[in-house]
């Protein structure tokens, strides 16, 4: 299990900006960050918004990344009627990007061009995907990195909260390990460095603090247009000890509340692929293909009879009960769809007992749909063979960047 080990945020308004309408919440394992729009008053509103619908705390029921959606839809709704029937904030709006930290992944949520990016092993690798008219340019090769950094549009974004009752939320969620860093951005940082600067100095710096704090000066000093807020947290594996002697802390502070782990930052004044992850506790996975009900599984067992395969699941059955089948399940990962059609990383052992109970649980689910694999090698690929999960996630990133699906 992973938690959020080193946790920074820092905003500054820029060089040509006098206020700042950036905002961000910081409390593990809950991370967002808005950039307002609209003007004096009125960006700066619907960002604080934000930060104050994360500080209420996340719905309890859904994936993590459908509890994100949730509370980004719920800001949404307040800052569209506010800015419809207050006069002084008419036509406000804001970006948000959000992170959840689950046990082992990431959960992102994202509207608009502010962005979330994981750090690894020295390189920067970006998570999410503007909802910008330069980033559409930039998608189909019309403009390069570097040319999309001065287009007279880069300002531009095609979605946001607030214009509308309802705003399409991106969703994903990718696997983590320890040491990992994820940064969460406003684009008065992106606007100014290009992201392989931006890789050399989290590379460089010492402590989260120093990455912060460099990265800020840096976007200054290259003529800080916009504000800059940056939200970074790195990830540790927390040790078993831990886990059995410490409770569970339940729940999200009030806006405003202090605690340690949190950091709020207000603007007025200032002082503040879609994959899919389910693995929350109390969550019924989907049974991959081929699994999806009694008649299936006896007929992946057919060869040996009914006999034989309800012996499997009774000794199964106490293998688990015994601990050590259990431990040794966390070590196993199989490739199977769900019920749409798209591949999906499994842990677990590939079947189902009797009762319907499944012997895993989803682990990853890719942005691929099983039909994009050529005929002969979807059967190999899509068997349920026993991985590592080094090697799942192997096999998942070739599918994903398009490695077998060609």
């Amino acid at each position: 299990m992973l938690r959020a080990a080193e946790t920074i945020v820092k905003t500054d308004p820029g060089r040509q900006r006098r206020g700042n309408e950036d905002a961000a919440f910081a409390r593990s394992p809950v991370f967002a960050l808005a950039d307002g729009m609209g003007g004096a008053q009125s960006g700066e509103v619907a960002a604080a918004i934000v930060a104050e619908t994360f500080a209420r705390g996340l719905p309890a029921e859904g994936t993590a990344e459908e509890r994100l959606a949730g509370v980004i839809q719920t800001a949404n709704r307040e800052i569209h009627d506010r800015q419809l029937s207050e006069h002084e904030h008419a036509g406000m709006g804001t970006t948000v990007t959000a992170a959840y930290l689950e046990q082992d992944a990431v959960a992102i949520a994202n509207v608009g061009d502010s962005r979330a990016y994981l750090f690894r092993d020295g390189e920067l690798r970006r998570l999410t995907s503007d909802h910008s008219l330069v980033e559409e340019l930039v998608k189909r090769g019309e403009l390069t990195d570097e040319e999309a950094l001065e287009h007279p549009q880069r300002s531009i974004i095609t979605r946001a909260l607030g214009p509308e009752p309802m705003v399409e939320v991106d969703t994903w969620s990718y696997p983590l390990q320890p040491a990992d860093v994820v940064m969460l951005c406003s684009d008065g940082l992106t606007d100014m460095l290009l992201e392989r600067r931006v890789q050399e100095i989290l590379g460089a710096s010492p402590t989260l603090v120093t990455a912060a704090e460099r990265l800020i000066d840096e976007a200054n000093a290259a003529g800080g247009r916009d504000n800059i807020t940056v939200v970074l947290f790195r990830v540790e594996e927390v040790p078993v000890e831990e886990l059995v002697n410490q409770p569970t802390e339940v729940g999200m502070p009030a806006f405003g509340e202090a605690a340690p782990e949190m950091e709020l930052v207000p603007v007025t004044p200032p002082p503040v692929m879609r994959a899919r992850l389910a693995r929350r506790q109390g969550w019924k996975p989907r049974m991959p293909a081929g699994f999806t009900h009694a008649a299936e599984h006896e007929r992946h067992f057919g060869r040996l009879g009914k006999t034989f395969a309800a012996l499997v699941a009774v000794a199964s059955v106490l293998f688990l009960v015994g601990g050590g089948g259990y431990l040794a399940s966390r070590q196993l990962y199989f490739l199977g769809t769900n019920g749409q059609g798209t591949v999906v990383v499994y842990r677990g052992f590939p079947y189902v007992l009797p009762f319907g109970i499944p012997m895993y649980e989803t682990f990853y689910v890719s942005g691929v749909p099983a039909s994009l694999i050529p005929a002969d090698r979807r059967g190999a690929l899509l068997d349920h063979a026993i991985h590592g999960q080094t090697g799942a996630i192997q096999l998942i990133n070739q599918l994903e960047m398009g490695k077998i699906v060609r």
